[in-house]
């Protein structure tokens, strides 16, 4: 009788351990494993926060999509850090159709909730800021088209919101968002006020000034004036408490800076405007008459003409004051380190005082007035050739605009001529470059607020 061969049970064990080794190598099985994971990642998570806000301007409506994680860092969406979409013409193009203009951000808003995922919606604010065009119509057109916008977003959104969500945007308002979001981008918020930065933004109509306060002056700041909105505001964002001055100087803005100055100076001839120019300018809806006096074009007469359209000398009655009886806010540590934006960067990128495709540059208020000493000396002929990038509608009123800037800095907000400031158009975050926009800022607002009843606040001194 043949004896039959046993194979070791210690030989079979090891056989057995070392098939599932090679198993769990095989590209088969590797393949299904990282499928599982990324659709894993693909849905939402619970700890993803996102904000969706609508910038509804003049002309147009434009959607911004932000994620961000449980402490409230951006996250990617797709391959920018923010989804972002517009459509022309703006809200205020429907005075005589609410109903339509309502229709008009439709598009943006299937786009926008398509973003958001499904499970996340239910708690993704939604928030529609206008600003410039609306501000313009009657209060009754305007609140008409935001009834009917409303009325839209209660039926058709999926997304969380509240009536008052949906508002027009006091240039105060977006002052302080803009504060919020490049103090955001910049890391500085949640810490101490003295380390956060100071705002300018310097737009057509008017301009925002918004920087953190100590409580102490907070506490101590003058009412406002009557119909206008309180100096300081209180702003809860990543869980700390700021005291906030900001304000709008209504009718500041560059370009209704220039209609005041060639009011003052009526029909004889603007000493700030480039010489050989003959022309118009049309500003909320009045025409004016555009042209250098017959001795020409002077940088000393345009100051002195300047600091009458600011009304630089116009009583005070406060200890500090900007420009037109302002209170200043103070000034302090909060205001320190300046950054100024829109038009004191669109000026300084035309005529060389920044590289022009810089998004971020550091700048002395006296190099406006040195590039200003260049323009007001220069005439329609040859100004382009000495300013080769700048915009032909800027021509007549280059000498005017720098004058302008560097006035307004140095004579209305106090800036030490020879101090350091930061002219920007964009933040750097993470290797990508962010629009030092209000949308960003209203949506880390938004969601600060949300969590702040869950997570004790903190006050900076």
């Amino acid at each position: 009788m043949l004896k039959q061969n046993r194979i070791p049970s210690c030989l079979l064990l090891r056989l057995f351990i070392i098939c599932i080794c090679l198993s769990l190598r095989s590209p088969f099985t590797h393949a299904l494993l990282t499928t599982t994971t990324t659709t894993a990642t693909a849905t939402g998570s619970g700890d993803d926060n996102y904000a969706v806000i609508f910038d509804a301007g003049s002309t147009g409506t434009r959607v911004h999509v932000f994620s961000f994680d449980q402490n409230l860092n951006l996250l990617p969406v797709g391959k920018d850090y923010e989804f972002f979409l517009s459509t022309t013409p703006g809200l205020s193009s429907y005075e005589d159709d609410p109903v339509a203009a309502a229709l008009s951000i439709k598009p943006l808003l299937e786009e926008a909730e398509a973003v958001v995922p499904k499970d996340l919606r239910p708690k993704t604010p939604l928030r529609l800021g206008a600003t410039a065009g609306l501000r313009q119509l009657s209060s009754n057109a305007s609140e008409a088209i935001l009834d009917a916008v409303r009325n839209f977003l209660k039926k058709e959104s999926s997304l969380r919101y509240k009536a008052e969500w949906v508002s027009i945007l006091e240039g105060t308002d977006e002052g302080a968002y803009q504060w919020v979001t490049i103090n955001y981008l910049l890391g500085t918020l949640g810490k101490s006020y003295s380390r956060t930065v100071g705002v300018v933004d310097l737009g057509g109509g008017s301009v925002q000034m918004a920087y953190a306060i100590s409580e102490k002056s907070a506490a101590n700041a003058p009412g406002a004036p009557d119909g206008e909105d309180p100096y300081v505001i209180d702003k809860f964002v990543v869980g700390t408490k700021y005291h906030l001055y900001a304000h709008s100087y209504l009718n500041y803005g560059l370009k209704a800076a220039r209609a005041q100055s060639l009011k003052l100076s009526g029909d004889h001839g603007n000493p700030c405007v480039t010489n050989g120019y003959q022309g118009t300018y049309k500003y909320s809806g009045v025409v004016y008459n555009v042209s250098a006096p017959a001795s020409g074009t002077s940088m000393r007469r345009c100051r002195a003409l300047t600091r009458r359209t600011l009304r630089i000398d116009a009583p005070c009655y406060y200890k500090n004051c900007s420009f037109n009886g302002i209170w200043n806010g103070g000034g302090g540590d909060g205001q320190r380190n300046l950054y100024v934006a829109s038009f004191f960067y669109d000026t300084a990128a035309e005529t060389g005082v920044v590289p022009p495709n810089a998004p971020e540059a550091t700048v002395r208020p006296i190099h406006y007035k040195n590039a200003a000493k260049v323009a007001c000396t220069a005439n329609v002929d040859n100004i382009k050739s000495t300013f080769p990038l700048i915009d032909k509608r800027d021509v007549p009123f280059l000498c005017m605009d720098l004058i302008y800037e560097y006035t307004l800095l140095v004579e209305g907000f106090g800036v030490d001529p020879l101090h350091e400031i930061s002219v920007l158009k964009q933040v750097k975050y993470k290797g990508s470059l962010l629009e030092a926009a209000w949308p960003l800022g209203c949506a880390v607002e938004l969601l600060s607020s949300s969590s702040s009843s869950s997570s004790p606040l903190k006050s900076v001194a």
